[in-house]
């Protein structure tokens, strides 16, 4: 098949483009901090459940103001009622912990041409699908995977509402942060992020107590332990008793958050050759 001289140069005009943010590519790392909100929370962010947090991340920049970067972090997410101040989750006495894998797919709005000012504060928004399981400590010190217990009756015929949740949803990440240029190949930045999420059940709370003997007969004993575990504080002169069927255990209002904040290091693919150099040559690279 023959080409027009005229078709071939056209293609090329149009990658031009393409050719020339070639080395517009950014590879690096997130190294910080998880956090928790939820119900079991007082507050939006808990500082005392802070738990660390790590990723890798690709990032494209599309132009001098707007970069798009892949992402996947791991963190940890954990409450504790006993460590609360309110004496009514003191009574409930929950906890839990969960894992948290994210891949994400977000965009950087930069406020300044950090290749001409040698750094930038910048905003950022996205998607992300994130996989959790949350789990407790027993009595005796033994993880149990609280999902499959179904503490809120889910899956129960007797509670047609309630159906088990998934352990893969999806977040929507958005923060800010501040990023500077170290040298022609490596970034510096420190971002802070937010993620509200597509469920109630990141921390395996959400709604009303189900009734004690409907629990034990389809999901066992061990479920009712962990759906009410106020019967194990002690000392504090907090009663003990299993709640009622309908009794509020948590709340469905809001969605459980997560956030990650941290610092990010990011090595440029080919050296100095972005921005920076395009810009005072005028001239794409090839």
């Amino acid at each position: 098949m023959k080409f027009k001289k005229s078709t071939v140069l056209g293609l090329l005009f149009m990658a031009v483009p393409f050719i020339g943010f070639a080395q517009d590519w950014h590879v690096g790392a997130f190294l910080g901090i998880s956090n928790y909100s939820g119900d079991l929370t007082k507050q939006r962010v808990d500082l005392k459940y802070t738990r660390p947090a790590i990723g890798l991340l690709v990032r494209r920049d599309i132009n001098r103001y707007f970069s798009v970067r892949a992402g996947f972090t791991w963190g940890i997410v954990t409450a504790a009622d006993s460590t609360s101040s309110d004496k009514a989750l003191q009574a409930r006495n929950l906890s839990f912990r969960s894992n948290i894998f994210e891949g994400s797919l977000i965009g950087e709005f930069n406020f300044f041409d950090i290749e001409e000012k040698g750094f930038t504060p910048y905003v950022f928004a996205g998607v992300a699908g994130f996989g959790f399981d949350p789990t407790a400590k027993d009595q005796s010190g033994n993880k149990i995977r609280l999902r499959p217990l179904g503490t809120e009756g889910q899956g129960l015929s007797q509670y047609p509402s309630r159906q088990p949740y998934d352990l893969f949803t999806i977040a929507i990440p958005f923060g800010a942060g501040f990023k500077a240029i170290l040298n022609d190949t490596w970034t510096l930045g420190f971002e802070i992020g937010f993620r509200p999420t597509m469920t109630d059940y990141l921390d395996d709370v959400s709604t009303n107590y189900v009734d004690k003997n409907t629990l034990q007969a389809y999901r066992g004993q061990r479920s009712v332990d962990m759906a009410f575990r106020g019967d194990e504080v002690s000392g504090k002169n907090i009663p003990g008793t299993y709640p009622a069927d309908g009794t509020k255990r948590g709340s469905d209002k809001y969605k459980d958050w997560y956030g990650f904040t941290g610092v990010t290091i990011t090595y440029r693919l080919g050296g100095g050759n972005g921005w920076g150099r395009q810009k005072a040559t005028r001239c794409p690279v090839f």
